[in-house]
């Protein structure tokens, strides 16, 4: 090895030691708890209130969901490949993880993606297949005698079929929002397990304030979708509750599990679930991101194509919000 080799090395080593302090680690990932819970509850509060503020003019509410919904779905698509998709490859390729059988023989990252992305379609044809069998007149207007069948509406007359239409597409948003709020939850533990689980101080000074910025823009991003599903005020609050807690209380789980078994975030066994995790979070994002809110809107969306200049502005949000969470790459 050479003076220069050795130099780094041990240059090396002295950073690696005077970074891993326990006792400074600990009280930054208390700040990261409050700061987080906080920030979380601020990103994903803010389209939920914006869409209110709109609501007595309601053009101008119907356009305002459209361009939140697009800018939360570049937030969404962004997150899924910039963020966690990145991470769950790299966690499998580490050198702990991938000189080993069976990890070094196949790869794991992209096949458990796709798996995660089959899965969202299968819940996703599942369930609108269970609405579209199941939302009947009745439960639009307390009527006897007319269900929908399929995708036929024999028995409607043109108003009750659009009111059936509207209905079917309301709870299908509201599927997507629960779905997405699955996948990115898993990500959020995720991470705060990770964060929980290091001792680097210099790993987790920095990440504090980027996670703090990337828990804002992930929360507008599944705000956004929250808002146009229509849910009441108190299932809105416990969703927004619960988007909120994960990323702390995976902080608090990752130093819990640090406390009893020694394991860092450098432990093969904490790398393996990681990256499974985190590639099945990314197949479910990806998927919802493309089809149950990109091309939904695009392609489906009335009020869309109907106005050229929405359509533009939808793109912009679109392109901002993907901007926006790929930026934060630089930092988290």
């Amino acid at each position: 090895m050479s003076a220069a080799a050795a130099c780094a090395t041990a240059a090396d080593a002295a950073r690696a030691a005077t970074c891993r302090d326990s006792t400074a680690a600990e009280h930054l990932k208390f700040i990261s708890i409050f700061t987080i819970f906080v920030t979380s509850m601020v990103g994903m509060s803010s389209p939920v209130l914006m869409t209110r503020f709109f609501k007595a003019n309601r053009s101008l509410y119907d356009k305002a969901l459209v361009i939140i919904k697009c800018f939360a779905a570049g937030v969404i698509l962004a997150t899924s490949l910039v963020h966690v998709m990145p991470d769950a490859f790299d966690a499998l390729a580490d050198c702990h993880v991938a000189s080993k059988h069976p990890w070094k023989d196949f790869p794991f990252a992209g096949f458990v993606t796709l798996v995660g992305a089959i899965l969202a379609l299968l819940v996703d044809v599942a369930a609108s297949s269970h609405m579209e069998h199941h939302v009947s007149y009745k439960a639009l207007e307390g009527e006897e005698g007319k269900e929908l069948v399929g995708d036929s509406y024999d028995g409607y007359d043109d108003v009750e079929r659009v009111g059936v239409e509207e209905e079917v597409a309301r709870l299908k948003q509201r599927l997507v929002s629960q779905v997405l709020e699955i996948g990115i939850i898993f990500h959020s533990v995720i991470i705060g397990v990770t964060m929980g689980m290091s001792q680097n101080v210099c790993t987790i000074r920095p990440l504090v304030a980027a996670l703090a910025f990337h828990q804002i823009f992930e929360g507008m991003g599944l705000g956004g979708c929250v808002a146009q599903a229509g849910f009441s005020f108190g299932t809105m609050a416990y969703m927004c509750l619960m988007f909120s807690v994960t990323t702390p209380m995976g902080i608090i789980l990752g130093m819990i599990l640090f406390s009893v078994t020694g394991y860092d975030d450098n432990n093969p066994n904490a790398l393996i679930m990681e990256g499974l995790l985190g590639s099945v979070s990314s197949g479910i994002l990806i998927y919802m991101a493309l089809v149950d809110l990109i091309a939904v809107d695009f392609f489906h969306n009335k009020l869309m194509n109907s106005n050229r200049r929405l359509k533009k502005l939808s793109f912009l949000a679109l392109t901002l919000g993907s901007a926006s969470m790929s930026l934060l790459a630089l930092w988290a």
